[in-house]
């Protein structure tokens, strides 16, 4: 590779860090504030409504998710560091992938709840409303215990980075060896996320459907005050809308990167600094998409100004 190609090559991957650290930033304040928002019914002794503890699993994983993917690399394209052990790539490589998995039941819990508070209410629907509110709580945390255990055999798959003599580029031997997942691994993880996925389109087409329907209803009755608690109800259903469709575009972006980072190995560090960019690229938007939207938090005003 020539001089150039070289200096170009560590200049697009600074780039790439530094947009890694500023999204970690601002990441990081969000989902604490947004952590901090929905779990303080609990230290003033009340008790917090469904959409608020899913948040707040979801503030925490969406913290892990930006935490373990930033700090193990960041430092890579700044300064030169020691290869990590491999009790260290096993516990970061595990925790990330079980804070992704945890971020994406979580989301898909989020929509499920939305979709059966959107839901015109009759005598079975109100009994399903009420027990999809009672377990939130039960799911979030269903949702960390699924995700241990789906990962569980994670740790024996990962390594320490593997020091060959060959000239391959140095910053590569710095990084976790993961070299001896097997096609079944892949195929298991594709199914896992293709059914929260799936029930996150399915739920998120219903609300659009019901909201059509609601809309037509709503042409043909004129009143001069409208029910405030529909508009938030309809205004929280976007929201939800916005963030699985932000959800859904970044995962299928992220699943293209690591297709190139797969076969075409000359990109074989920048493409894994892009799939960083983008896996914490939700983690990111959604706090903020959350906070800026929601007529409780105070920077909802600076939003529609």
């Amino acid at each position: 590779m020539s001089a150039h190609g070289t200096t170009l090559k560590t200049t697009e991957e600074v780039a790439l860090q530094i947009l890694l650290l500023c999204q970690f930033v601002v990441g990081t304040v969000a989902n604490v504030f947004l952590f901090v928002h929905n779990f303080s019914p609990i230290l003033t002794g009340s008790q917090q409504r469904p959409t608020q503890v899913i948040l707040s699993h979801m503030a925490v994983a969406n913290a892990l998710i930006l935490f373990l993917t930033t700090f193990p690399n960041k430092v890579v394209a700044f300064a030169p560091r020691n290869p990590q052990t491999d009790l260290k790539c096993k516990l970061e490589f595990f925790t990330r992938l079980v804070a992704k998995s945890a971020n994406l039941c979580s989301t898909c819990v989020l929509s499920v709840h939305q979709f059966v508070t959107l839901v015109p209410v009759n005598r079975g629907k109100l009994i399903l409303r009420a027990s999809v509110s009672k377990l939130a709580s039960y799911s979030c945390c269903s949702c960390w215990f699924f995700s241990v255990l789906n990962n569980i055999y994670i740790p024996i798959k990962v390594t320490g980075p593997q020091i060959t003599d060959n000239n391959t580029d140095s910053k590569s031997k710095l990084l976790c060896s993961t070299s001896r997942f097997s096609v079944g691994y892949f195929i298991l993880q594709i199914f896992h996320d293709a059914t929260f996925m799936s029930i996150m389109v399915w739920t998120s087409v219903s609300m659009v459907l019901l909201l059509h329907r609601h809309h037509q209803r709503m042409q043909h009755i004129h009143t001069p005050n409208q029910d405030s608690r529909g508009q938030a109800g309809i205004r929280a259903t976007h929201t939800i809308l916005m963030l699985v469709v932000t959800f859904v575009s970044f995962y299928f972006l992220n699943f293209i990167c690591v297709i190139f980072h797969t076969f075409f190995l000359d990109s074989h560090l920048f493409m894994r600094n892009v799939s960083e960019v983008l896996v914490i690229s939700f983690p990111t938007i959604s706090p903020l998409l959350l906070i800026f939207r929601d007529r409780k938090y105070p920077c909802f005003v600076l939003f529609n100004c």
